[in-house]
């Protein structure tokens, strides 16, 4: 038997009235009505000043105040009515119920968790989220604490984006969480809001706090990263070398400074390249040998 589908709550306006007029009018009944009793009904007084206040607290139950960015959810009897959003005093029928709810943004720090990358390396990853309420009766009725399931989603979200690309890539042909941040931090919030929707709450803005090789394997992609730029340093040393030697070679003849046959070339070349790719500063040998009679 299949499980019965989720009843989803959208918000409507209520029907509320204004606080303040409300209170006027009750004053002016309570003042009519002493009047009476005091100059027609004296001897009623005591009775009537008791039922005065039978009805009276009832009444003042349906008066509540609404702050800016607050909203009331209106129900009766477990039956959602609407929501109240105008700011100030409000008064509803005193069986109605009135539960108030900030749609105020809200700023979310989320805890570090670990997460393997798609190449399987553990990273740690915590974000930072501002999300605020933007349907109150999905944010009440269609999910049972709506703070609780916006952290849960939270990390859920961080733990989805973070195995669908790898941490770093050095030679710059992939997307990843460290060198895409616009990017993931879209997808991150694109994420969110798909699983925030059942709860009438948008995410405003998102992004990665914390973001970096778990400590179990740190030291190795430190050593590792060192490596390939060790790596890609020398491929452009010995690019650029390859290029100054060419170059050289190419004004030695066009200027017919000297002439080389192939074993001269292959040993300039072979001397160039040391000179260009050695990391320490090259010595000079000058050859002084001398050659003659006596020597």
């Amino acid at each position: 038997m299949a499980a019965p589908a989720l009843v989803s709550t959208k918000e409507v306006p209520a029907q509320t009235s204004d606080g303040y007029l409300a209170l006027l009018i009750l004053l002016v009944l309570l003042a009519a009505g002493f009047a009476m009793a005091t100059s027609t009904y004296g001897r009623m007084l005591p009775p009537m000043i008791a039922l005065g206040v039978i009805v009276l607290v009832p009444i003042l139950k349906g008066f509540y105040i609404l702050q800016p960015n607050q909203a009331a959810v209106i129900t009766l009897f477990g039956s959602y009515k609407g929501t109240d959003r105008a700011n100030g005093l409000r008064w509803v029928w005193p069986w109605l119920g009135a539960k108030k709810v900030s749609v105020r943004a809200n700023n979310i720090i989320s805890e570090k968790i670990k997460v393997n990358d798609l190449r399987g390396n553990p990273i740690e990853m915590a974000a930072q989220v501002v999300w605020r309420v933007t349907d109150t009766a999905q944010a009440l009725f269609n999910v049972d604490d709506y703070r609780a399931f916006v952290l849960v989603q939270i990390e859920a979200a961080v733990r989805t984006i973070g195995s669908r690309y790898p941490y770093d890539d050095f030679e710059h042909q992939e997307v990843t969480l460290r060198g895409n941040h616009d990017q993931i931090s879209a997808e991150l919030k694109a994420e969110l809001d798909k699983r925030l929707s059942v709860s009438g709450i948008t995410v405003d803005e998102c992004g990665f706090t914390h973001l970096a090789y778990a400590q179990e394997i740190a030291m190795a992609m430190l050593r590792r990263q060192q490596a390939q730029a060790v790596v890609a340093a020398r491929k452009t040393l010995v690019e650029g070398a390859v290029g100054m030697v060419e170059m050289a070679l190419d004004q030695l003849q066009q200027k017919n400074v000297i002439t080389l046959d192939g074993d001269k070339r292959a040993q300039m070349v072979s001397n160039l390249m040391v000179v260009l790719c050695s990391e320490r500063d090259t010595q000079p040998i000058v050859n002084a040998s001398v050659s003659g009679p006596g020597v």
